[in-house]
Protein backbone atom coordinates (compact mmCIF):
# COMPACT_ATOMS: atom_id res chain seq x y z
CA UNK A 1 0.00 0.00 0.00
CA UNK A 2 2.77 2.43 0.44
CA UNK A 3 3.29 3.81 -3.29
CA UNK A 4 1.90 6.34 -5.25
CA UNK A 5 -1.45 6.21 -7.20
CA UNK A 6 -3.39 8.93 -8.71
CA UNK A 7 -6.78 7.89 -7.70
CA UNK A 8 -7.56 6.29 -4.18
CA UNK A 9 -11.27 5.49 -3.74
CA UNK A 10 -13.07 4.47 -0.21
CA UNK A 11 -16.04 2.25 -0.10
CA UNK A 12 -16.47 -0.32 -3.24
CA UNK A 13 -20.37 1.16 -3.47
CA UNK A 14 -21.57 1.00 -7.09
CA UNK A 15 -20.76 4.47 -7.66
CA UNK A 16 -17.35 4.24 -6.26
CA UNK A 17 -16.98 1.08 -8.40
CA UNK A 18 -18.29 2.47 -11.61
CA UNK A 19 -15.36 5.15 -11.16
CA UNK A 20 -12.65 3.14 -10.31
CA UNK A 21 -13.35 1.19 -13.23
CA UNK A 22 -13.78 3.73 -15.64
CA UNK A 23 -10.45 5.41 -14.33
CA UNK A 24 -9.06 2.54 -14.98
CA UNK A 25 -9.58 1.60 -18.40
CA UNK A 26 -8.37 5.46 -18.91
CA UNK A 27 -4.78 4.38 -17.57
CA UNK A 28 -5.27 6.13 -14.24
CA UNK A 29 -3.51 4.15 -11.52
CA UNK A 30 -6.31 3.35 -8.80
CA UNK A 31 -6.50 1.75 -5.19
CA UNK A 32 -9.74 1.06 -4.17
CA UNK A 33 -10.64 0.09 -0.40
CA UNK A 34 -13.09 -1.01 1.35
CA UNK A 35 -13.41 -1.04 5.73
CA UNK A 36 -15.62 -3.84 4.93
CA UNK A 37 -15.05 -7.78 4.47
CA UNK A 38 -17.09 -7.41 1.03
CA UNK A 39 -18.21 -5.57 -1.87
CA UNK A 40 -20.81 -3.19 -2.34
CA UNK A 41 -20.71 -0.61 1.25
CA UNK A 42 -24.35 0.63 0.85
CA UNK A 43 -25.26 -1.10 -2.35
CA UNK A 44 -24.33 -4.85 -0.97
CA UNK A 45 -25.89 -8.23 -1.36
CA UNK A 46 -25.46 -10.10 2.11
CA UNK A 47 -25.68 -13.82 2.86
CA UNK A 48 -27.25 -14.62 5.96
CA UNK A 49 -24.37 -14.14 8.10
CA UNK A 50 -23.78 -11.08 7.00
CA UNK A 51 -26.83 -9.65 7.38
CA UNK A 52 -27.47 -11.17 11.06
CA UNK A 53 -24.15 -9.58 11.51
CA UNK A 54 -25.62 -6.20 10.23
CA UNK A 55 -28.64 -6.55 11.96
CA UNK A 56 -28.69 -8.50 14.87
CA UNK A 57 -25.08 -8.02 16.74
CA UNK A 58 -23.79 -11.48 14.90
CA UNK A 59 -27.15 -13.99 16.10
CA UNK A 60 -26.93 -16.97 14.44
CA UNK A 61 -29.63 -17.35 11.78
CA UNK A 62 -32.42 -19.62 12.31
CA UNK A 63 -31.63 -23.10 10.67
CA UNK A 64 -35.13 -23.16 9.10
CA UNK A 65 -33.84 -20.40 6.83
CA UNK A 66 -31.63 -22.71 5.10
CA UNK A 67 -27.87 -22.00 3.92
CA UNK A 68 -25.77 -19.19 3.91
CA UNK A 69 -24.98 -19.18 0.52
CA UNK A 70 -28.30 -19.25 -1.18
CA UNK A 71 -28.96 -15.73 0.34
CA UNK A 72 -27.77 -12.36 -1.56
CA UNK A 73 -29.93 -9.85 0.20
CA UNK A 74 -29.87 -6.22 -0.97
CA UNK A 75 -29.42 -3.42 1.43
CA UNK A 76 -31.50 -0.82 -1.26
CA UNK A 77 -34.13 -1.67 -3.43
CA UNK A 78 -33.48 -0.29 -6.69
CA UNK A 79 -34.46 -1.76 -10.33
CA UNK A 80 -32.36 -0.74 -13.85
CA UNK A 81 -34.56 0.48 -16.01
CA UNK A 82 -34.12 -1.14 -19.33
CA UNK A 83 -33.50 1.17 -21.21
CA UNK A 84 -32.11 3.74 -18.43
CA UNK A 85 -28.25 5.34 -18.22
CA UNK A 86 -27.21 2.07 -15.74
CA UNK A 87 -27.66 -0.30 -18.93
CA UNK A 88 -26.00 2.04 -21.21
CA UNK A 89 -22.87 1.77 -19.01
CA UNK A 90 -23.06 -1.39 -18.10
CA UNK A 91 -23.00 -2.13 -22.07
CA UNK A 92 -20.52 0.38 -23.00
CA UNK A 93 -17.81 -1.19 -20.47
CA UNK A 94 -18.80 -4.36 -21.17
CA UNK A 95 -19.14 -5.51 -17.99
CA UNK A 96 -22.52 -7.53 -18.57
CA UNK A 97 -20.04 -10.30 -19.30
CA UNK A 98 -19.98 -10.76 -15.50
CA UNK A 99 -23.41 -10.36 -15.13
CA UNK A 100 -26.80 -12.22 -15.73
CA UNK A 101 -29.86 -10.36 -15.90
CA UNK A 102 -33.34 -11.43 -15.23
CA UNK A 103 -36.88 -9.02 -16.15
CA UNK A 104 -39.11 -8.02 -13.20
CA UNK A 105 -42.34 -9.31 -13.87
CA UNK A 106 -44.61 -6.76 -13.23
CA UNK A 107 -45.10 -3.61 -12.15
CA UNK A 108 -47.94 -2.57 -9.47
CA UNK A 109 -49.83 0.54 -8.10
CA UNK A 110 -52.14 0.68 -4.90
CA UNK A 111 -55.10 2.55 -5.27
CA UNK A 112 -58.28 2.77 -3.54
CA UNK A 113 -57.24 -0.28 -1.19
CA UNK A 114 -56.39 -2.20 -4.22
CA UNK A 115 -53.44 -3.32 -5.83
CA UNK A 116 -53.53 -2.84 -9.74
CA UNK A 117 -50.86 -3.48 -12.36
CA UNK A 118 -50.01 -1.31 -14.33
CA UNK A 119 -51.16 -2.33 -17.89
CA UNK A 120 -47.76 -3.62 -20.09
CA UNK A 121 -50.07 -4.29 -23.42
CA UNK A 122 -53.18 -2.43 -25.08
CA UNK A 123 -54.98 -4.82 -24.00
CA UNK A 124 -53.94 -4.72 -20.44
CA UNK A 125 -54.78 -1.01 -20.56
CA UNK A 126 -58.04 -1.75 -22.20
CA UNK A 127 -59.18 -4.09 -19.27
CA UNK A 128 -57.42 -1.83 -16.31
CA UNK A 129 -59.25 -1.45 -13.09
CA UNK A 130 -57.23 1.98 -12.63
CA UNK A 131 -59.77 4.31 -15.01
CA UNK A 132 -63.33 4.05 -16.00
CA UNK A 133 -63.91 4.54 -19.73
CA UNK A 134 -64.21 8.15 -20.40
CA UNK A 135 -61.16 8.27 -18.40
CA UNK A 136 -59.35 5.89 -20.32
CA UNK A 137 -60.31 8.03 -23.68
CA UNK A 138 -58.80 11.26 -22.17
CA UNK A 139 -55.40 9.57 -20.84
CA UNK A 140 -55.05 8.09 -24.56
CA UNK A 141 -55.02 11.71 -25.46
CA UNK A 142 -52.56 12.14 -22.96
CA UNK A 143 -50.16 9.33 -23.90
CA UNK A 144 -50.85 10.61 -27.92
CA UNK A 145 -49.58 14.29 -26.90
CA UNK A 146 -46.47 12.81 -25.06
CA UNK A 147 -45.52 10.55 -27.75
CA UNK A 148 -46.41 12.82 -30.85
CA UNK A 149 -44.90 16.04 -29.01
CA UNK A 150 -41.35 17.36 -30.69
CA UNK A 151 -39.54 19.98 -29.84
CA UNK A 152 -39.14 21.53 -32.92
CA UNK A 153 -42.25 20.94 -34.42
CA UNK A 154 -44.76 23.58 -32.76
CA UNK A 155 -47.84 21.50 -34.45
CA UNK A 156 -47.66 19.24 -31.89
CA UNK A 157 -47.75 21.21 -28.85
CA UNK A 158 -51.38 22.30 -28.66
CA UNK A 159 -50.16 25.64 -27.34
CA UNK A 160 -48.17 24.40 -24.69
CA UNK A 161 -44.17 24.40 -24.71
CA UNK A 162 -43.24 21.87 -22.16
CA UNK A 163 -40.46 23.77 -21.47
CA UNK A 164 -42.39 26.21 -19.60
CA UNK A 165 -45.50 24.85 -18.68
CA UNK A 166 -45.95 23.40 -15.20
CA UNK A 167 -46.60 19.82 -15.61
CA UNK A 168 -50.06 20.70 -13.91
CA UNK A 169 -51.09 22.43 -16.37
CA UNK A 170 -50.95 19.83 -18.87
CA UNK A 171 -53.08 17.57 -16.97
CA UNK A 172 -55.66 19.98 -16.67
CA UNK A 173 -55.93 20.96 -20.50
CA UNK A 174 -56.63 16.90 -20.84
CA UNK A 175 -59.11 17.39 -17.70
CA UNK A 176 -57.31 13.87 -16.31
CA UNK A 177 -58.67 13.26 -12.79
CA UNK A 178 -56.75 12.94 -9.59
CA UNK A 179 -56.37 9.50 -9.52
CA UNK A 180 -54.85 9.59 -13.13
CA UNK A 181 -52.51 11.92 -12.21
CA UNK A 182 -51.42 10.21 -9.28
CA UNK A 183 -50.90 7.18 -11.71
CA UNK A 184 -48.83 8.55 -14.15
CA UNK A 185 -47.06 10.93 -11.83
CA UNK A 186 -46.08 8.07 -9.51
CA UNK A 187 -46.02 4.49 -11.40
CA UNK A 188 -44.87 5.80 -14.91
CA UNK A 189 -42.80 8.70 -14.38
CA UNK A 190 -41.74 7.34 -10.63
CA UNK A 191 -41.93 11.04 -8.83
CA UNK A 192 -41.39 10.48 -5.12
CA UNK A 193 -43.52 13.41 -3.71
CA UNK A 194 -45.98 15.90 -5.96
CA UNK A 195 -43.67 19.40 -6.31
CA UNK A 196 -42.86 18.04 -9.83
CA UNK A 197 -46.45 19.29 -10.98
CA UNK A 198 -45.31 22.89 -10.54
CA UNK A 199 -42.22 22.28 -12.17
CA UNK A 200 -41.55 22.40 -15.93
CA UNK A 201 -43.17 19.59 -17.96
CA UNK A 202 -40.12 18.20 -19.74
CA UNK A 203 -38.73 16.52 -17.20
CA UNK A 204 -41.74 14.21 -16.42
CA UNK A 205 -42.26 13.83 -20.35
CA UNK A 206 -38.53 12.64 -20.02
CA UNK A 207 -39.41 10.36 -17.04
CA UNK A 208 -42.48 9.17 -18.85
CA UNK A 209 -40.53 8.18 -21.93
CA UNK A 210 -38.21 6.15 -20.17
CA UNK A 211 -40.68 4.22 -18.88
CA UNK A 212 -42.19 3.07 -22.12
CA UNK A 213 -39.22 2.91 -23.82
CA UNK A 214 -38.23 0.49 -21.53
CA UNK A 215 -41.04 -1.00 -21.43
CA UNK A 216 -41.10 -1.65 -24.90
CA UNK A 217 -37.62 -3.33 -25.03
CA UNK A 218 -39.22 -6.45 -22.88
CA UNK A 219 -42.75 -6.13 -22.28
CA UNK A 220 -44.12 -7.40 -19.03
CA UNK A 221 -42.22 -4.87 -17.06
CA UNK A 222 -39.31 -2.01 -17.41
CA UNK A 223 -37.28 -3.07 -15.33
CA UNK A 224 -33.95 -5.45 -15.16
CA UNK A 225 -32.43 -6.91 -11.93
CA UNK A 226 -29.03 -9.36 -12.09
CA UNK A 227 -29.19 -12.62 -10.70
CA UNK A 228 -27.84 -13.17 -7.44
CA UNK A 229 -28.48 -9.74 -6.40
CA UNK A 230 -27.21 -6.02 -7.18
CA UNK A 231 -24.22 -6.40 -5.24
CA UNK A 232 -22.99 -8.44 -8.59
CA UNK A 233 -23.05 -4.83 -10.17
CA UNK A 234 -20.32 -3.03 -8.12
CA UNK A 235 -18.40 -6.22 -8.28
CA UNK A 236 -18.49 -6.79 -12.18
CA UNK A 237 -16.86 -2.82 -11.97
CA UNK A 238 -14.77 -4.18 -9.82
CA UNK A 239 -13.50 -6.98 -11.96
CA UNK A 240 -13.01 -4.29 -15.00
CA UNK A 241 -11.13 -1.80 -12.98
CA UNK A 242 -8.87 -4.79 -11.84
CA UNK A 243 -8.28 -6.32 -15.70
CA UNK A 244 -6.82 -3.06 -16.27
CA UNK A 245 -4.48 -2.74 -13.29
CA UNK A 246 -6.39 -1.98 -10.34
CA UNK A 247 -5.86 -2.99 -7.12
CA UNK A 248 -8.30 -4.00 -3.90
CA UNK A 249 -8.10 -4.20 -0.74
CA UNK A 250 -11.09 -5.27 1.33
CA UNK A 251 -10.98 -5.27 5.02
CA UNK A 252 -8.92 -2.45 4.97
CA UNK A 253 -9.77 0.29 8.25
CA UNK A 254 -9.36 3.68 7.02
CA UNK A 255 -7.76 6.08 9.45
CA UNK A 256 -7.17 9.50 8.04
CA UNK A 257 -7.13 11.61 4.60
CA UNK A 258 -4.14 13.14 4.77
CA UNK A 259 -3.45 16.99 3.07
CA UNK A 260 -1.05 19.18 2.66
CA UNK A 261 -1.68 23.18 1.99
CA UNK A 262 -5.17 22.40 1.62
CA UNK A 263 -4.96 19.30 -1.11
CA UNK A 264 -5.01 16.08 -0.70
CA UNK A 265 -1.60 13.80 -0.46
CA UNK A 266 -2.86 10.69 0.59
CA UNK A 267 -4.69 7.94 2.66
CA UNK A 268 -3.67 6.48 5.98
CA UNK A 269 -4.37 2.91 7.04
CA UNK A 270 -2.00 2.17 10.38
CA UNK A 271 1.60 2.50 9.55
CA UNK A 272 0.80 2.43 5.82
CA UNK A 273 0.13 5.42 3.47
CA UNK A 274 -1.18 5.33 0.14
CA UNK A 275 0.06 8.31 -1.52
CA UNK A 276 -2.56 9.61 -4.18
CA UNK A 277 -3.27 13.22 -5.54
CA UNK A 278 -7.35 12.21 -5.74
CA UNK A 279 -9.52 10.60 -3.53
CA UNK A 280 -13.31 9.98 -4.32
CA UNK A 281 -15.32 8.16 -1.39
CA UNK A 282 -18.54 7.68 -0.26
CA UNK A 283 -20.15 10.04 2.64
CA UNK A 284 -19.41 7.46 5.37
CA UNK A 285 -16.14 8.06 4.74
CA UNK A 286 -15.84 11.53 5.11
CA UNK A 287 -18.43 12.38 7.45
CA UNK A 288 -17.56 16.39 8.59
CA UNK A 289 -17.71 17.28 4.67
CA UNK A 290 -21.26 15.77 3.83
CA UNK A 291 -24.47 17.12 4.79
CA UNK A 292 -27.85 15.14 5.55
CA UNK A 293 -30.65 16.40 3.26
CA UNK A 294 -33.33 13.16 3.97
CA UNK A 295 -33.51 10.02 5.89
CA UNK A 296 -35.08 6.89 4.95
CA UNK A 297 -36.60 3.77 5.80
CA UNK A 298 -35.94 0.32 4.72
CA UNK A 299 -37.62 -2.96 5.61
CA UNK A 300 -36.20 -6.05 4.45
CA UNK A 301 -39.18 -8.23 4.80
CA UNK A 302 -38.38 -12.21 3.99
CA UNK A 303 -41.51 -14.18 3.11
CA UNK A 304 -43.03 -17.72 2.39
CA UNK A 305 -44.67 -16.91 -0.56
CA UNK A 306 -45.15 -14.50 -3.37
CA UNK A 307 -47.51 -11.43 -1.66
CA UNK A 308 -51.28 -11.80 -1.89
CA UNK A 309 -52.88 -9.81 -5.05
CA UNK A 310 -50.32 -9.69 -7.65
CA UNK A 311 -50.48 -13.37 -9.87
CA UNK A 312 -48.05 -14.92 -7.81
CA UNK A 313 -45.42 -13.25 -10.20
CA UNK A 314 -41.77 -14.24 -9.03
CA UNK A 315 -40.65 -10.45 -8.99
CA UNK A 316 -41.99 -7.12 -8.73
CA UNK A 317 -42.57 -2.80 -7.65
CA UNK A 318 -45.52 -2.04 -5.84
CA UNK A 319 -45.80 1.66 -5.50
CA UNK A 320 -48.23 3.02 -3.04
CA UNK A 321 -48.43 6.45 -3.91
CA UNK A 322 -48.55 9.34 -1.35
CA UNK A 323 -52.27 10.85 -1.67
CA UNK A 324 -53.20 7.07 -1.20
CA UNK A 325 -51.88 7.04 2.10
CA UNK A 326 -52.22 10.75 3.11
CA UNK A 327 -48.66 11.26 2.81
CA UNK A 328 -45.77 13.51 1.42
CA UNK A 329 -43.34 10.83 -0.01
CA UNK A 330 -44.66 7.22 -2.20
CA UNK A 331 -44.26 4.48 -0.41
CA UNK A 332 -41.93 2.02 -3.02
CA UNK A 333 -41.88 -2.25 -2.54
CA UNK A 334 -39.61 -3.93 -4.30
CA UNK A 335 -40.10 -8.18 -4.49
CA UNK A 336 -37.97 -10.63 -5.78
CA UNK A 337 -37.43 -14.13 -4.83
CA UNK A 338 -35.41 -17.57 -4.67
CA UNK A 339 -35.67 -17.23 -9.14
CA UNK A 340 -33.21 -14.51 -8.91
CA UNK A 341 -31.01 -16.48 -6.35
CA UNK A 342 -30.95 -13.98 -3.67
CA UNK A 343 -32.72 -16.45 -1.51
CA UNK A 344 -33.68 -20.21 -0.73
CA UNK A 345 -36.21 -22.02 -2.57
CA UNK A 346 -40.03 -21.09 -1.88
CA UNK A 347 -38.77 -18.21 -0.27
CA UNK A 348 -39.43 -14.56 -1.58
CA UNK A 349 -37.76 -11.18 -0.43
CA UNK A 350 -39.59 -7.60 -0.46
CA UNK A 351 -38.21 -4.20 0.87
CA UNK A 352 -40.71 -1.43 1.61
CA UNK A 353 -39.13 1.76 1.57
CA UNK A 354 -39.88 5.48 1.96
CA UNK A 355 -38.82 8.88 3.07
CA UNK A 356 -39.17 9.90 6.75
CA UNK A 357 -41.51 12.21 7.66
CA UNK A 358 -41.77 11.96 11.61
CA UNK A 359 -40.59 10.64 14.53
CA UNK A 360 -41.67 6.82 14.45
CA UNK A 361 -40.49 5.90 10.87
CA UNK A 362 -41.21 2.12 11.47
CA UNK A 363 -45.42 3.20 11.52
CA UNK A 364 -44.68 4.98 8.23
CA UNK A 365 -44.08 2.19 6.28
CA UNK A 366 -47.00 -0.05 7.88
CA UNK A 367 -49.35 0.66 4.91
CA UNK A 368 -46.59 -1.28 2.65
CA UNK A 369 -45.93 -4.08 5.12
CA UNK A 370 -49.43 -4.77 5.41
CA UNK A 371 -49.92 -5.45 1.91
CA UNK A 372 -47.02 -8.25 1.98
CA UNK A 373 -49.32 -11.28 3.86
CA UNK A 374 -46.96 -13.14 6.61
CA UNK A 375 -43.58 -12.25 7.49
CA UNK A 376 -40.88 -14.93 8.37
CA UNK A 377 -38.38 -12.19 9.14
CA UNK A 378 -38.03 -8.28 8.85
CA UNK A 379 -34.76 -6.35 9.61
CA UNK A 380 -34.92 -2.24 9.45
CA UNK A 381 -32.79 0.03 9.21
CA UNK A 382 -33.40 3.90 8.87
CA UNK A 383 -30.13 5.66 7.22
CA UNK A 384 -29.30 9.51 6.02
CA UNK A 385 -29.38 10.40 2.94
CA UNK A 386 -26.47 12.66 2.89
CA UNK A 387 -24.56 14.71 0.24
CA UNK A 388 -21.08 16.69 0.01
CA UNK A 389 -21.39 20.02 1.06
CA UNK A 390 -18.52 21.48 -1.87
CA UNK A 391 -17.93 20.07 -4.84
CA UNK A 392 -13.96 18.89 -3.96
CA UNK A 393 -12.66 21.10 -6.74
CA UNK A 394 -10.76 22.85 -3.83
CA UNK A 395 -9.13 19.49 -1.74
CA UNK A 396 -9.51 16.92 -4.64
CA UNK A 397 -11.75 14.73 -1.83
CA UNK A 398 -14.86 13.84 -4.43
CA UNK A 399 -17.49 12.19 -1.64
CA UNK A 400 -20.20 10.39 -4.17
CA UNK A 401 -24.17 11.21 -2.90
CA UNK A 402 -26.33 8.76 -0.83
CA UNK A 403 -28.50 6.43 -2.81
CA UNK A 404 -31.43 7.97 -2.31
CA UNK A 405 -35.39 6.45 -2.14
CA UNK A 406 -35.88 6.13 -5.53
CA UNK A 407 -37.02 2.78 -6.73
CA UNK A 408 -34.32 3.25 -10.13
CA UNK A 409 -30.81 3.75 -10.53
CA UNK A 410 -31.10 6.93 -12.67
CA UNK A 411 -29.82 9.41 -9.62
CA UNK A 412 -26.79 7.25 -9.37
CA UNK A 413 -25.61 7.46 -12.91
CA UNK A 414 -26.27 11.23 -12.79
CA UNK A 415 -24.02 11.51 -9.86
CA UNK A 416 -21.53 9.36 -11.54
CA UNK A 417 -21.49 11.65 -14.54
CA UNK A 418 -21.35 14.52 -12.16
CA UNK A 419 -18.50 13.04 -9.98
CA UNK A 420 -16.61 12.08 -13.53
CA UNK A 421 -16.29 15.85 -14.45
CA UNK A 422 -15.39 17.11 -11.54
CA UNK A 423 -12.13 14.57 -11.32
CA UNK A 424 -11.52 14.36 -14.65
CA UNK A 425 -12.68 17.91 -15.93
CA UNK A 426 -14.18 16.05 -19.14
CA UNK A 427 -17.68 15.00 -19.86
CA UNK A 428 -18.28 11.00 -19.79
CA UNK A 429 -18.11 9.58 -22.99
CA UNK A 430 -19.08 6.30 -22.96
CA UNK A 431 -16.63 4.55 -25.27
CA UNK A 432 -17.64 0.65 -26.38
CA UNK A 433 -15.15 -2.07 -25.23
CA UNK A 434 -13.72 -4.52 -27.13
CA UNK A 435 -16.60 -7.79 -26.60
CA UNK A 436 -14.68 -11.00 -24.97
CA UNK A 437 -15.00 -12.54 -28.26
CA UNK A 438 -12.86 -9.33 -30.34
CA UNK A 439 -10.53 -9.57 -27.47
CA UNK A 440 -10.05 -13.18 -28.11
CA UNK A 441 -9.29 -12.74 -31.50
CA UNK A 442 -7.01 -10.03 -31.06
CA UNK A 443 -5.43 -11.99 -28.65
CA UNK A 444 -5.17 -14.78 -31.15
CA UNK A 445 -3.92 -12.41 -33.93
CA UNK A 446 -0.95 -11.74 -32.29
Amino acid sequence: MDEQYDVVVMGTGLTECILSGLLSIEGKKVLHMDRNDYYGGESASLNLTQLFKKFRDGDAPAAALGKDRDYNVDLIPKFMMANGELVKILTHTDVTRYLEFKQIAGSYVYRDGVIAKVPATEMEAVRSPLMGLFEKRRAKKFFEFVQNYKADDPATHSGMDINTTPMDNIYKHFGLEAGTIDFIGHALALHLEDSYLNRPAKETFDRITLYMSSMARWGKSPYLYPLYGLGELPQGFARLSAIYGGTYMLDKKVDEIVYENGKVVGVRSGDEIAKCSQVICDPSYAPEKVHTTDRVIRAICLLKGPIPNTDNVDSFQLIIPQNQVKRKNDIYIAGVSASHNVCEKNHYLAIVSTVVETANPQEEIQAGLALLGPIVDKFVQVVDISEPIKDGKDDQVFISKSYDATSHFETVCDDVKDLYKRITGNDLVLKQRLTQEEEQKEMADH
